[in-house]
């Protein structure tokens, strides 16, 4: 019961090792499924990536013979997540206690923007406002002069991958001891600890050393450097990488200089190093820059659009796109799992499924006369 992208992205992951992930739905369906542009009219192009290798079911769990159905399921499920606050659900009377009197040995993972504990538990969580809450987006206002927001919804992501890995270790636990439990994954929570991962620095001690911040990370210089036709990631990082720099710039005043000697000195002068590679780098294209950073193993790419990336010769030769034919709206970039496993490779088991789609099918599976009065859900 999970919806947008956290839920459905840690499901994914789920379903692409395997699982068979029933997407319950409410009447009106995900709401990222009519985001446009459309593959068919209940399947967005962020749904269709987000969602394949499910299957879709429609209840109403407003409607006693549809929370039957949620009842049956959850008998018969390994895991039951949802994304819901707390509130809601018990609202709704689907909390863990209810449900494991259902199944003893439920794994019940809740997903959501507020550890249930805590004073903000009841408020709604999206990307935006947890960028702001954990300190990411404060991150670059000494660089920019005020906080913004990545780009991306980085945390709907990382803690979609955390809700997975959440549930696996909760399915190791239960084949170890045959007992379920609760698994809760709060994004605020698991934001701030993946943003101190470099950031803690000095303020990891008691008493703090000094203010929390890798230095590295936050200097104005650390971006990408203009080349003679683009844009590089020029990352000389070893003492022999910079002095190969310095020769190859004949920049000997750089290699003299005692404040880029070692890495110690380098750590506290990155700001002024960058701020010379910065103005070395015009000197030369992408393609001379990484000629040279290959032959002396100096870490370089250029910086690739999104649209750049499907014609990239090494995404090419990894085959992380193919296209595939969808039965209702044609064919369609399918990106696979990036995690290979060699006695288990990716497969596409189902598209992304139309709204309710395997109505039918799971009520068949859980027994169809019982549940025959739901005949006037979508299939």
């Amino acid at each position: 019961m999970t919806s947008v992208i956290m839920g459905p992205f840690a499901s994914r992951t789920l379903a692409d090792l395997g699982a068979d992930v029933i997407k319950v739905e409410p009447p009106g369906g995900d709401s990222v499924r009519k985001q446009k542009p459309c593959l068919a009219s209940d399947i967005s192009g962020m749904f269709l990536n987000l969602n394949r290798n499910k299957r879709s079911i429609v209840l109403d769990l407003k409607v006693e013979r549809d929370r039957e159905v949620l009842k049956r399921l959850i008998a018969g499920a390994d895991v039951f997540m949802h994304n819901l606050r707390a509130p809601v659900m018990a609202r709704l009377g689907f909390d863990y206690d209810f449900c494991r009197s259902i199944r003893e040995d439920i794994i019940y993972c809740a997903a959501y923007g507020f550890g249930a504990k805590g004073p903000y538990a009841p408020k709604p969580a999206y990307d935006d406002l947890i960028q702001a809450a954990s300190g990411f987006a404060s991150l670059s206002e000494e660089l920019v002069g005020a906080p913004t927001y990545a780009p991306s919804v980085i945390y709907d992501k990382v803690v979609g991958q955390a809700i997975a890995i959440a549930v696996l270790a909760a399915i190791v636990h239960r084949l170890r001891t045959g007992r379920g439990q609760t698994v809760e994954v709060p994004m605020f929570e698991v934001a701030i600890d993946f943003n101190l991962v470099e950031h803690f620095g000095a303020a990891v001690f008691q008493p703090p050393r000094g203010q929390p911040g890798y230095p590295r990370i936050r200097s104005a210089d650390r971006r990408p450097f203009a080349t003679a036709d683009g844009f590089a990631c020029i990352l000389p990082y070893s003492d022999r990488n910079w002095r190969d720099f310095f020769h190859f710039t004949g920049r000997n005043d750089l290699l003299a200089d005692a404040r880029f000697r070692s890495l110690e000195t380098r750590q506290e002068y990155l700001g002024e190093l960058y701020a010379e590679v910065r103005k070395e780098a015009p000197r030369w294209t992408n393609a001379e820059w990484l000629a040279f950073c290959e032959r002396a193993d100096i870490p370089c790419m250029p910086v690739l659009g999104l649209a750049q990336i499907f014609h990239d010769p090494h995404v090419k030769a990894v085959e992380l796109f193919e296209t595939v034919e969808h039965p209702r709206g044609g064919s369609y970039r399918l990106i696979r799992s990036a995690v290979t496993y060699g006695a288990a490779p990716f497969s596409l088991r189902h598209h992304a499924p139309g709204l309710g789609q395997h109505t039918a099918e799971i009520l068949s599976e859980l027994g169809a006369a019982q549940f025959r009065e739901i005949s006037d859900l979508p299939e």
